[in-house]
């Protein structure tokens, strides 16, 4: 549980793939660092299509697993399938693949974002940017608490003031049956930024 008010060295904004990368990576070097997830149990979650690497992203998740990142590792953990595609072409196009089993991988990552030192994820939504003087200092949650921050991430993917769209109908919402981020969209707003969609 987090006090009203506490401090990080860096305050990271979503669970998703780079989120638990960002947080996973600040806590190795030594940051006092925060994840901030609507839900803890929905870290890790595999939204679309349940595999790690191929053509593109195959070459990115070596290069994180370089870098003793998270991706790597979990994948081996939730894999079910483990493939190189473009075997009979060339070197430069060849691409790594897990397909992985969701449950698995999103309980392998939870797991590593618990066991990571220095590393704490504190469930509620980001809705607001804590700006003192022109620079982000913290982030405040829906419910009011304050997370003082060194420097904060947003890794918040699709839930940005996401809007899901279902033939001629469209409604609010970060996945399927998820909140979307229309607070900290506003906070954006507000300091500047100007938003698409």
């Amino acid at each position: 549980m987090v006090a009203d008010q506490e401090s990080f060295d860096v305050v990271i904004i979503g669970g998703g793939h780079a989120g638990c990368e960002a947080a996973s990576a600040a806590a190795r070097m030594g940051a006092r660092t925060a994840l901030v997830t609507h839900r803890f149990a929905t870290v890790g979650a595999m939204s679309c299509n349940p595999a790690i690497g191929g053509l593109g992203k195959g070459h990115l998740v070596r290069e994180v697993d370089a870098l003793d990142g998270l991706m790597g590792r979990v994948a081996d953990a939730g894999g079910i399938q483990f493939r190189m595609l473009n075997r009979r072409k060339g070197p430069a196009v060849r691409g790594p693949r897990a397909q992985a089993d969701r449950k698995l991988y999103a309980a392998a990552m939870q797991a590593a974002i618990r066991e990571t030192a220095n590393l704490h994820a504190i469930e509620g939504e980001a809705d607001e940017l804590i700006v003192s003087n022109g620079r982000v200092t913290g982030v405040r949650l829906g419910d009011g608490r304050a997370l003082a921050a060194g420097a904060v991430v947003i890794t918040t993917g699709t839930f940005l003031r996401g809007l899901i769209h279902l033939g001629e109908k469209n409604w609010p919402a970060g996945r399927v049956g998820e909140a979307p981020a229309m607070g900290l969209s506003a906070s954006f707003e507000r300091a500047g930024f100007v938003l698409g969609g």
